[in-house]
């Protein structure tokens, strides 16, 4: 999937619970994504949650896309299949799995290992802004089937996305991706400010939870955060915040 640059990046909302899942999904956003904040930067929900979820998604009608973090997990074939293969049984469509500091000869035998899962369920590669990702190993995730790449950060405390990462190589991330015909996203620790450049990049997705929640992303969503990211995302009068 290429971005279409007629229009705003998709709207992705990081959600903790299944009662934040239902005020995400009534509020209109693109993605649900399933994650803990409180057990990593990927922290993952336990199974029998997310299949409830899953459930509830499927009810609801809704267009939005539903997606869930593997957890923090080694660079490790084993570990990481295992992780994913366990999220991916609960029926969740979009599986995000984290690659931290992988290098080519790292990251071989783990795309090989998980080669087999991306041919039956859509798994997104999440690189760390922090970790100094090589753009270069992108065509190898597109190689082993995977349906697309984030650009996130592994922790949270040492500044956002754009602290880490200029906007030529932001740029350079997101072509490469389009080149290969992924799935794009970019998150960690976005807030309003971050919208209008980031969004003009033309990336598939923006990804929130910090800037959603009133007391930090280990926090509760507040409505009028959520509303007002979602009217950036928009083009409205928030993007000028």
């Amino acid at each position: 999937m290429s971005a279409d640059v007629t229009r705003p990046p998709g709207f992705l909302a990081s959600v903790a619970t299944l009662s934040e899942m239902e005020t995400v999904l009534a509020f209109g956003a693109d993605i649900v994504d399933l994650k803990n904040p409180a057990e990593g930067a990927l922290g993952a929900w336990a199974p029998d949650e997310l299949e409830e979820a899953v459930a509830r998604w499927l009810a609801s009608g809704t267009r939005a896309n539903l997606s869930a973090t593997v957890g923090d997990v080694p660079l490790e074939p084993e570990a990481l299949v295992a992780a994913a293969r366990r999220t991916a049984a609960t029926g969740v469509p979009l599986v995000k799995i984290g690659f931290p500091t992988p290098t080519a000869a790292t990251l071989a035998p783990c795309l090989e290992a998980l080669a087999p899962l991306a041919r039956q369920r859509r798994l997104i590669a999440v690189l760390f802004a922090d970790q100094r990702p090589d753009i270069d190993l992108i065509p190898a995730f597109a190689a082993a089937g995977f349906a697309g790449v984030m650009l996130d950060t592994a922790d949270k405390a040492a500044g956002s996305l754009r602290i880490h990462l200029d906007e030529a190589t932001l740029t350079r991330f997101v072509a490469a991706a389009r080149a290969q015909r992924l799935m794009t996203g970019l998150a960690g620790s976005l807030t309003l400010a971050d919208v209008a450049p980031l969004a003009a990049l033309h990336p598939d997705y923006l990804g929130f939870r910090g800037a959603l929640c009133a007391t930090g992303r280990t926090g509760a969503l507040d409505p009028e955060r959520l509303a007002a990211v979602g009217a950036a995302l928009k083009g409205g009068s928030a993007a000028a915040a």
